[in-house]
């Protein structure tokens, strides 16, 4: 049973807060951070391509998050390469890096404080996979965005939801106050469940649920099968469908498209594109956009 504990509002609101709230749709890029084991050579080369990827990105109207080990994988700190490699090359309050409870308390305290002390605004904070990698710090990701709240109250925070489960609970889950947080980002979605993302949002309509949302849709490059098999360790995988529309000739920027198209019909207004890659990054985005802008 969640603790039912209200935490205070963070003293300041970011700007990418003030962002979320406005009516314009916003297109989001989730990038990740270089595996942890690569070699020196090859890790600097694709810090080079990441750091060439955010200054491209950060141009346009959009916010760029970055992962925390995602599914499962070790990464390099995202944090660093925003402090080290970055400086002032990049407007701080459109980067949002990711955090989960795969680390010791002591260092998620560390890295909030190191965080707003680099002028980030706003921080994603999640559980972490529980089938791979070390133990998380606490069993509950609105936990630690109690513990950082309280520590660093000038963070604008945000939480996880998905859509695929029960609307009624992930709701509710959001309305408690023990949730911590000023938004929220949502499990990958497509066009093939663009009910349940209806059915979540009319849900968060009939509650009442005011914090803003952005909802995830994957960018699948192929419909290869073992690719699509893997994935689907993470997160619902439509593979018969997406099989179908690239065997029809559809490109991968149609598909996400028709995807954020999907969405946005059913009420999502704002989405992030997960699987851009580094060095491709901000074409393919730029192509999902031309893609979408078509219809």
């Amino acid at each position: 049973m969640r603790a039912k504990m209200v935490t205070p509002e963070p003293e300041r609101q970011s700007r990418f807060l003030d962002r979320l709230r406005q009516p314009e749709p916003l297109v989001a890029a989730e990038l990740r951070p270089p595996p942890a084991d690569l070699s020196s050579a090859d890790g600097m080369e694709s810090w080079i391509d990441l750091h060439h990827a955010l200054r491209r990105l950060v141009r346009r109207d959009t916010a760029v998050f970055l992962t925390d080990d995602a599914i499962g994988e070790r990464e390099e700190e995202n944090l660093r390469h925003l402090v080290t490699n970055l400086a002032g090359d990049v407007p701080k309050q459109r980067l949002v890096p990711f955090l989960t409870c795969k680390h010791p308390l002591s260092y998620c305290l560390r890295y909030a404080d190191r965080a707003a002390s680099q002028g980030i605004e706003a921080l994603v904070v999640l559980g972490g996979d529980t089938t791979a990698g070390p133990p998380r710090c606490l069993p509950h990701a609105f936990l630690l965005r109690q513990e950082i709240r309280r520590r660093v109250p000038g963070l604008t925070l945000g939480g996880w939801t998905n859509p695929h489960r029960d609307p009624a609970e992930q709701v509710r889950f959001l309305l408690d106050g023990a949730f911590t947080g000023e938004f929220y980002l949502s499990q990958v979605v497509s066009h093939h469940s663009a009910r349940r993302v209806e059915a979540f949002v009319r849900e968060a309509l009939r509650r009442g649920l005011e914090l803003p949302g952005v909802f995830g849709v994957f960018y699948y490059r192929s419909a290869n099968p073992s690719t699509l098999s893997a994935l689907s360790r993470f997160f619902p995988v439509p593979a018969e469908e997406v099989t179908r529309e690239f065997q029809r000739g559809d490109t991968a920027e149609e598909i996400c498209a028709r995807s954020i198209r999907a969405l946005r019909a059913a009420g999502a207004r704002h989405v992030y594109v997960s699987n851009l890659g580094h060095r491709r990054a901000p074409e393919r985005l730029e192509g999902i956009l031309e893609a979408l802008g078509a219809d």
